[in-house]
């Protein structure tokens, strides 16, 4: 499928295909979505499958305002206006009680559904084009490297989606931060571009988290609650990768290189010169800048028949969680300091 550009008669069409129950991709500033009507249990069916995603695994659903909140949440609590009203549109997704007519195709099953307003004008034209909800993962197959350009998803799903909308690369480059606030704490369930201190500065108080041990989770929340992106692999090349941090990676890109490994290097600081056997991209140093360009670097290196991904580890500090994140998820080890 050739991706087509988001012009107001592209736009048009797109909303009538997924009026039709079909499968559009569009940008967001995070990633882009395959969007189906997510009032249509069927057309939703269509997402897990171009995808291969397992039907329990629940999606977000886009909406064009925050008024729009009250058409799929049972309940929509001050702490979510709060927040929409800072942070939407924006990379920000909210877990809240659905309503009854909620689609449980759409939430995997379960009695809470994601909810988030894009800040992208292709994806804002085409929610009120559209005129309802649109349930959009990344468009990508699952647990793999997510698309940030047009190009990715037409190389990556080609004909399983019916239209593509080119709207240029995606500013942020990561997907959105998740809150849970279907319990009686507000719980992060991803970190994204909005950080922690940013939502606790908002509702003016400390969020769970998953890795907070003192944190007991809310009665009314599962032990582990099912959301995008929170399994162990996720935003995955299909060469295997390897976090290291950078005084380690001279002595183990010789070790490769003396075993007769072609390596990837994804480099922000560590300065090492290209050879036959070693490909290196470079990526900013500043954690927004790199995060925006780090799944279309993941994605080339992909592309070159390596043997082996090596990623310099970042900062382990909050501007960088994100980013920390989607590689931890995206490398199949990481060796330690030291």
């Amino acid at each position: 499928m050739k991706p087509i550009v988001a012009d107001t008669e592209a736009i048009n069409r797109a909303a009538d295909l997924l009026r039709q129950g079909r499968l559009v991709a569009f940008p967001t500033e995070t990633v882009y979505g395959l969007g189906a009507d997510a009032s249509n249990p069927d057309a939703v069916a269509g997402i897990f499958k171009a995808k291969g995603r397992p039907a329990d695994h629940p999606l977000i659903v886009h909406i064009a305002d925050i008024d729009s909140l009250y058409d799929w949440a049972s309940i929509v609590p001050e702490a979510a206006l709060k927040l929409a009203n800072r942070f939407w549109p924006g990379p920000l997704a909210m877990i809240l009680n659905k309503k009854p007519e909620v689609p449980l195709a759409v939430t995997g099953g379960q009695q809470t559904v994601g909810l988030r307003m894009p800040d992208h004008p292709v994806a804002l034209a085409l929610l009120k084009t559209f005129g309802g909800g649109i349930a959009a993962p990344s468009a990508n197959r699952f647990c793999r490297i997510s698309p940030t350009q047009a190009k990715h998803v037409s190389e990556e799903l080609g004909d399983a989606v019916d239209m593509i909308l080119d709207g240029g690369a995606c500013q942020v480059g990561v997907e959105s931060t998740i809150i849970d606030l279907s319990g009686s704490k507000p719980r992060l369930l991803r970190p994204g571009h909005i950080t922690r201190q940013e939502i606790e500065a908002v509702l003016q108080t400390e969020l769970m988290t998953p890795s907070a041990s003192s944190a007991e989770p809310a009665p009314e929340i599962a032990e582990e609650i099912r959301a995008p992106g929170m399994m162990a692999v996720h935003y995955a090349p299909t060469t295997p990768a390897i976090l290291c941090p950078a005084e380690r990676l001279p002595d183990k890109i010789k070790q490769l290189i003396a075993d007769g490994k072609r390596i990837g290097l994804l480099s922000y600081r560590l300065d090492i010169a290209e050879t036959s056997q070693v490909r290196v991209l470079r990526l900013p140093e500043q954690a927004a800048n790199y995060a925006q360009s780090l799944y279309a670097a993941l994605r080339q290196l992909d592309s070159m028949q390596l043997d082996l991904i090596l990623i310099e580890q970042p900062p382990q500090t909050e501007a960088w969680r994100a980013v920390n994140d989607r590689l931890g998820k995206a490398s199949a080890t990481a060796i330690a300091h030291g």
